[in-house]
């Protein structure tokens, strides 16, 4: 029998085919459009989405016995409700109860998309082999996901590990939870798109030119890489852009430093992508500031494809297997391949 695990985000929902042996055997994703859709036509296109995967396989529904849905927001994972999501409409939505009924298998969970990476990590990615861990995940928002003594902390109503809504500005900008000056605001992907689009707009309004532009009317859009692909071809301004956000991005990993003192901190997520042009210049502004910093232990720094670490290069290469394992197991284990329980903290 196979399982499916469900990615979704508030850009694109993700999809894998995990078989027993904790394998993806096939990928597959479409955008969410969830400013444009209900709570019930996500779960629907989840559906479909899950019906083309399989079918991609050579199998169908029927041969799969679990469904796992990482969800960014308020899992309960016990009533299979995601309470709320900033950046999705759930609000109180029954998914699990509502993608059984869509797909006929009966057995569909759902955690939050941060504890899910999170966990995915400390089982066999970046993470492993260590006991207090951090996830950050750059997408759509900030997501944040802790492992204390190898297991999920989550608080008592499922809502703990919100790290993206510690604000960091006060009175600054304003945030899809209703609040100003979330880290969210400042260091998610959508925060990056934002910065470059008012450095275009600055520039443009001061007769300046820039890469910027140009890279955006390429793609037909501003995305999370334009700010990036132009500082590597030499744009100042993109430059300004880049280290503005990478300072706010250190501004947080250096509290959740600062709180946790993990061991490893993962970062994960699309930004996670630009790998040493992000790290590089993020890790000594994270040391620079860390409490204790120089006498106490250095918490190390990864992207979910290697560590990036001290460490020696053969760690880095097989960083590649690692994550895929990580994934695999992440979705195994919300799947039902493991006991939950035992792997969480109230």
């Amino acid at each position: 029998m196979y399982r499916i695990g469900i990615d979704l985000g508030g850009t694109n929902i993700a999809a894998g085919l995990v078989n027993e042996k904790y394998e993806i055997v096939r990928k597959d994703s479409v955008p969410t459009n969830a400013t444009e859709r209900t709570s019930e036509e996500i779960t629907s296109a989840i559906a479909d989405l899950c019906r083309a995967l399989v079918a991609g396989a050579g199998l169908t529904l029927d041969d799969v016995d679990a469904i796992g849905i990482a969800s960014p927001g308020i899992a309960d994972h016990d009533h299979g409700v995601v309470e709320y999501s900033c950046n999705l409409p759930f609000r109180h939505y029954p998914i699990c109860g509502e993608l059984a009924r869509l797909t006929g298998v009966s057995e569909v969970h759902v955690e939050n998309d941060a504890n899910a990476a999170a966990f995915g990590e400390a089982v066999a990615g970046a993470a492993r082999g260590t006991k207090k861990s951090v996830m950050i995940t750059l997408g759509t928002g900030v997501g944040g996901g802790i492992i204390i003594d190898g297991k999920v902390f989550s608080g008592f109503n499922y809502a703990g590990g919100e790290l993206g809504h510690v604000v960091i500005q006060k009175d600054g900008a304003p945030c899809n939870c209703g609040r100003k000056g979330c880290w969210e605001a400042y260091s998610s992907a959508t925060a990056l798109i934002r910065m470059t689009k008012e450095k275009m707009a600055e520039c443009a309004k001061e007769g300046k030119e820039t890469l910027l532009t140009e890279y955006a009317d390429k793609k037909g859009k501003v995305s999370g890489k334009t700010a990036f692909d132009a500082m590597r071809a030499g744009d100042a301004a993109a430059k300004e852009v880049v280290d503005t956000y990478i300072s706010y991005l250190a501004t947080g990993l250096t509290n959740m430093v600062n709180i946790f003192q993990p061991e490893v901190i993962s970062i994960g997520g699309g930004i996670s992508n630009e790998k040493d042009n992000l790290l590089k210049p993020l890790i000594p502004q994270v040391r620079a500031e860390q409490y204790g910093g120089g006498i106490v232990p250095l918490t190390k720094s990864a992207w979910r494809n290697s560590a990036m670490t001290p460490a020696s290069s053969a760690r880095r290469s097989s960083g590649s297997d690692r994550n895929k394992k990580a994934k695999a197991d992440a979705f195994a284990f919300f799947c039902g391949f493991e006991n939950r329980k035992k792997r969480r903290e109230p």
